[in-house]
């Protein structure tokens, strides 16, 4: 975790419900608007989801169903990494349905469901992953997944407390 922010929640906990998911939980310290905006407005995608592995260089959001997303970094090795994909349920600000493509494996996609669940102003953050197969959602654990997404969050804590 950050050492400039202090999360009173922790970190996010990853679990692996089935052989071909992953279930991420996060709690943030805010309604659960803000955190759903946080994943949905470009300019506010751009702040956190990079963490400190790089810089986010696009964040395309057209936020509907059937509409398409893509989210840019330049890590930083100079290597980029880019995910997209398509919207396929929308229930603001509780719910948001995707699927999700890595383009450096192109022909591998996920579907990611995620809730937000706010209580007293405080947002349970629950992403669940599927993958078409065991190999495949090893994989995304293998590539430093998680290290990368807790940055990424506590990032994300920051934004939404600041707001």
């Amino acid at each position: 975790m950050s050492s400039t922010i202090g999360n009173r929640h922790g970190s996010a906990v990853v679990t692996l419900p089935s052989e071909d998911e992953i279930m991420i939980t996060r709690v943030f310290d805010a309604p659960a608007e803000l955190v759903f905006d946080a994943w949905t407005t470009p300019d506010i995608v751009k702040r956190w989801w990079a963490g400190d592995r790089g810089e986010v260089t696009d964040a395309q959001v057209d936020l509907q169903v059937g509409g398409r997303w893509r989210w840019v970094m330049t890590a930083n090795g100079g290597f980029e990494v880019a995910f997209s994909g398509e919207y396929r349920e929308i229930e603001r600000p509780h719910r948001l349905v995707k699927t999700e493509v890595f383009e450096l494996v192109p022909d591998v996609e996920a579907v990611s469901a995620t809730t937000f669940d706010e209580a007293g102003g405080v947002t349970t953050m629950k992403i669940l992953t599927r993958y078409p197969s065991q190999e495949h959602r090893d994989a995304a654990i293998a590539s430093g997944m998680e290290g990368g997404l807790q940055v990424a969050f506590d990032h994300l804590e920051e934004l939404v407390r600041a707001a």
